[in-house]
């Protein structure tokens, strides 16, 4: 693993513009993004998701992280992380895979851009909880404190949303990096 590669994580609820910011942020950087592995997994499935699928997952988004991070240029934009199996497997199965507990503390991001509910929900037929936003935004508050996280929330729409998105991960990197991104 390369580690002058600086990991930025973009997470947050449903429908908060994880995807298109990861592609936005890795544009600007010049540098590539890692898609979210399970967005994919989901659209193949022909039944409801099991906690082995929760897995599967896991073990995708890991794999697609690894093979993209030789290929990053200074940062590598991680368009969520597992975290967001814990985050699932707890909401829709009560807990989570004991192997995806064991392996959140071996996978280090640098900073996490948590991204606002304060957009309007998108319809999209991989989302279900349209009217639980705020919960699960106190959910990844939670989650990234229990990992003594460094995170900022960020809030906005379009190019203010990127704006702000860009200013934090530039602070952040020249407080911790000495350097900008």
């Amino acid at each position: 693993m390369n580690q002058n590669i600086i990991k930025i994580a973009i997470v947050g609820p449903e429908s908060t513009g994880k995807s298109t910011m990861s592609k936005w942020l890795a544009g600007y950087y010049h540098t590539i993004w890692v898609p979210e592995f399970a967005r994919g997994y989901c659209e193949n499935l022909a039944a409801d998701c099991t906690l082995q699928d929760e897995i599967n997952m896991f073990y995708g988004q890991l794999a697609l992280e690894k093979e993209l991070l030789p290929k990053a240029n200074k940062l590598l934009i991680c368009d969520t992380t597992f975290i967001t199996v814990k985050i699932w497997s707890d909401a829709l199965f009560g807990s989570t895979p004991e192997e995806v507990l064991e392996e959140l503390p071996k996978h280090h991001y640098d900073f996490y851009v948590l991204l606002d509910i304060d957009m309007p929900w998108q319809d999209d037929p991989l989302r279900n909880f349209p009217t639980q936003r705020e919960y699960f935004m106190q959910v990844w508050h939670q989650e990234l404190k229990a990992i003594h996280a460094s995170y900022q929330v960020i809030s906005g729409i379009g190019v203010e949303r990127f704006q702000n998105a860009v200013k934090a991960i530039d602070t952040f990197t020249a407080l911790n990096f000495n350097k900008p991104a």
